[in-house]
């Protein structure tokens, strides 16, 4: 009887292992998975920051020349 009662203890730790190496397997994954969606969304940023830093260009650039303009037009006034 009591061998039964051992035999059970063990095949119970190892259902316990089984499910906890289960787990993990699980959680492996999904940090990997969290960790390419990173990765992605780091490379977004970056994208978008460059886009950025194009349209600030462009935007300095159309301010120049707006105000170049302008001063052509103030000269025709006089």
């Amino acid at each position: 009887m009591e061998r039964d009662g051992e035999l059970n203890h063990f095949q119970l730790l190892e259902e316990r292992v089984d499910s906890l190496i289960q787990f993990t397997e699980a959680f492996k994954k999904e940090k990997e998975s969290s960790i390419e969606r990173f990765r992605i969304q780091e490379e977004k940023i970056a994208d978008l920051k460059g886009d950025i830093e194009l349209l600030l260009r462009a935007r300095d650039r159309a301010k120049q020349m707006i105000s170049s303009l302008l001063t052509k037009i103030e000269k025709l006034e006089l």
